[in-house]
């Protein structure tokens, strides 16, 4: 299978290559960035989700994807699609997920990577609905939803204390493919 790259007007979405891990977990397995993922992944944690995120990619042909970007070639974070599943929660839906770096909050990369993703989740993968989720208390990833258009979904929320022991609540956002296409 060809290697998959996709580019933005700054950055690049594309496979995991085995030199990307390294830098992936040492510019996002900080305190900061990992908050709402359950706190900074110890090497058990970082195996089973390399393991994951290399799984997505062999059964569905899409991943949580490398983003990187143009100007330097610098790796920011990920940022794709996968099929739902975790557990309580919704099951094989669409789900757009991000994770950057600190250094590149606040500068459009998340939604400009995001965009991209939900573009390729409709036409390419012919999602007819993608979902993302996260925790009630991460205002800045459902902020992010809303701006890519998404919607609440309160059907889909879930309990998981995997993320925030305070407030074990997992929220879901929704956008359409016709949502999409009309925005």
């Amino acid at each position: 299978m060809p290697e998959f790259r996709h580019d933005t007007p700054r950055l690049i979405l594309r496979d995991w290559r085995e030199d990307d891990w390294d830098e992936f977990w040492r510019v996002t397995n900080t305190e900061p960035v990992m908050r709402w993922l359950g706190g900074v992944a110890n090497d058990a944690t970082r195996a089973a989700a390399r393991a994951r995120l290399e799984s997505y990619q062999a059964d569905y042909g899409h991943t949580f994807w490398v983003v990187e970007r143009k100007e330097d070639g610098a790796l920011l974070g990920f940022c794709g699609l996968k099929r739902s599943n975790q557990a309580g929660g919704p099951q094989g839906m669409m789900e757009a997920g991000w994770r950057l770096r600190e250094d590149a909050w606040g500068l459009g990369y998340a939604k400009e990577a995001a965009a991209a993703s939900l573009a390729l989740a409709f036409d390419r993968f012919g999602a007819d609905e993608v979902i993302a989720l996260t925790v009630e208390n991460n205002r800045a990833s459902w902020g992010l939803m809303l701006r890519l258009g998404m919607e609440r979904r309160e059907d889909l929320d879930f309990a998981s204390p995997d993320f925030d022991p305070d407030d074990p609540r997992i929220i879901a956002y929704a956008i359409t493919r016709e949502r999409w296409l009309t925005s």
